[in-house]
């Protein structure tokens, strides 16, 4: 699992290059869960599934992206790390 933040960019484009090298699935943290689920539904390659539903990683699909939304203090981070 690799984890996506945009707060550098030469990081964000490491993983995303990790990611079509090796299909390894990525978490991404979305604003808030309505931005979450428009991604889930944009129909948009890789997909987004719900990373909220379970903590049961090993479970997921190979080669998503794991949706999950800011919670308390992430809500407001300007860093990049949050998306949206």
């Amino acid at each position: 699992m690799l984890s996506y933040s945009g707060a550098n960019k030469a990081y964000a484009e490491s993983v995303l290059k990790a990611h079509n090298d090796t299909g390894l699935n990525i978490a991404v943290v979305y604003r808030t869960k309505a931005i979450r689920d428009a991604a889930m539904n944009d129909g948009t390659m890789p997909r987004v599934i719900n990373g909220d539903e379970t903590d049961m990683r090993f479970l997921d699909p190979k080669g998503v992206i794991v949706g999950l939304y800011a919670k308390g203090p992430a809500k407001k981070d300007t860093s990049g790390f949050v998306v949206g």
